[in-house]
């Protein structure tokens, strides 16, 4: 997986009816891209992750889609 600042990560719900929730990338700690990430949620607060295989990532010129 690799992400650079300003990329989403949608991590999708793994049970019936919960909603994918999505994070904002606001540094990448890995090198060359990978993970851990300090990452933003919606509500403002941020978190390192490290995603796992449930984890999609939205470059910047995909989130339009």
């Amino acid at each position: 997986m690799r992400a650079s600042k300003g990329d989403r990560l949608v991590q999708h719900g793994r049970v019936v009816g919960q909603q994918d929730q999505v994070t904002e990338v606001v540094e990448v700690l890995g090198t060359e891209g990978s993970p851990p990430y300090r990452v933003r949620f919606e509500d403002g607060h941020e978190a390192i992750m490290s995603p796992g295989p449930d984890c999609q990532v939205k470059h910047g010129k995909e989130q339009h889609k």
